[in-house]
C-alpha cells in the first residue's frame, strides 16, 4: 500500500512537469516566404547580363554559365568536402557517388577532345597541365583537405554557402583569397625547387588513349562500387 500511494503522489507531478516544459517552449517563427526576393534577383540578373552585352557577348555568356552553375551547386549540395566528409561522418555516400560520376563524366568529355586534337597532328590542349607528381602533392593535398574540413567546404561549397548569407563562410572565403595571393606570389620559387623534382605523368603516353580511359574509368567504378557498398552496410547498422 505505501508503495502505491509512492506512485500516485509522484505520477501527477511528473505530469505537471512535463505541462510546465511545453508552456515554456518558444512557437516556432513563422518562415518568411522568400518568392518576392527570389523574382526581384531573377530580374536584376536577367537586367545585368542584358548591360553586359553591350560590352560583350563572351562575359553574357559567362554571367549566364556562373549563375546556373552556382544554382546547381546550391540546390544539389554539391561540395567535395562531403564527398570526403560524410562516409566518416554520416555513412552517407551520394555526394561521393555524384562526384564519382562527375569524374567519369569529364573523363569522357576531356579525353574526346584532347584526342580529337592529337589525332589530326595539332598540340593537345591542356598539356601545360600536366604538372609532375611530387611529394609536394601529397603535402599539398592533405594540408588541403585539412583546410576544407576546418572551413567546412571547399572553394564551389564556399563560394555557395557565401551566397547563402553564411558568415563563417564569408570568414572562410576571405583567407581563401589570401592564403591564393600567397601562394601565387611565392608559385615561382615552389616551382623551381619542389613541384619541378617530380615526373610528370600523362597516362595515354603509357597506356594510349584508350587503355587511360578504360584504367580511369575502371577505377572510378571500383570507387563507385566500395562508396554504394559502405552506405548499404551503414544504413543496415
Amino acid at each position: 500500500m505505501a508503495e502505491d500511494n509512492n506512485v500516485k503522489t509522484t505520477a501527477p507531478s511528473t505530469s505537471r512537469i512535463k505541462r510546465s516544459s511545453t508552456r515554456t517552449r518558444a512557437p516556432r517563427k513563422p518562415k518568411k516566404n522568400q518568392i518576392p526576393l527570389g523574382v526581384i534577383l531573377l530580374i536584376i540578373m536577367v537586367a545585368f547580363g542584358i548591360y553586359v552585352t553591350t560590352y560583350s557577348t563572351n562575359l553574357a555568356l559567362f554571367w549566364i554559365i556562373g549563375s546556373s552553375f552556382g544554382f546547381i551547386l546550391q540546390r544539389a549540395r554539391f561540395c567535395f568536402t562531403a564527398s570526403m566528409r560524410d562516409p566518416y561522418l554520416t555513412g552517407s555516400t551520394s555526394i561521393t557517388r555524384a562526384v564519382l560520376i562527375a569524374f567519369a563524366i569529364t573523363t569522357i568529355g576531356f579525353t574526346a577532345i584532347k584526342y580529337g586534337y592529337a589525332s589530326k597532328g595539332l598540340p593537345i590542349p591542356g598539356m601545360g597541365y600536366v604538372v609532375p607528381i611530387s611529394g609536394a602533392t601529397v603535402i599539398g593535398a592533405f594540408l588541403f583537405g585539412i583546410g576544407m574540413v576546418i572551413a567546412g567546404g571547399c572553394a564551389s561549397g564556399t563560394l555557395m554557402r557565401v551566397g547563402e548569407g553564411f558568415q563563417m563562410q564569408v570568414l572562410s572565403l576571405l583567407f581563401f583569397v589570401i592564403g591564393s595571393l600567397w601562394g601565387a606570389h611565392d608559385f615561382g620559387w615552389w616551382k623551381l625547387h619542389v613541384i619541378s623534382k617530380g615526373a610528370p605523368i600523362f597516362l595515354p603516353d603509357y597506356l594510349g588513349w584508350f587503355g587511360a580511359v578504360f584504367a580511369q574509368l575502371a577505377l572510378i567504378a571500383f570507387l563507385y562500387i566500395v562508396a554504394y557498398k559502405h552506405e548499404q552496410k551503414n544504413s543496415s547498422h
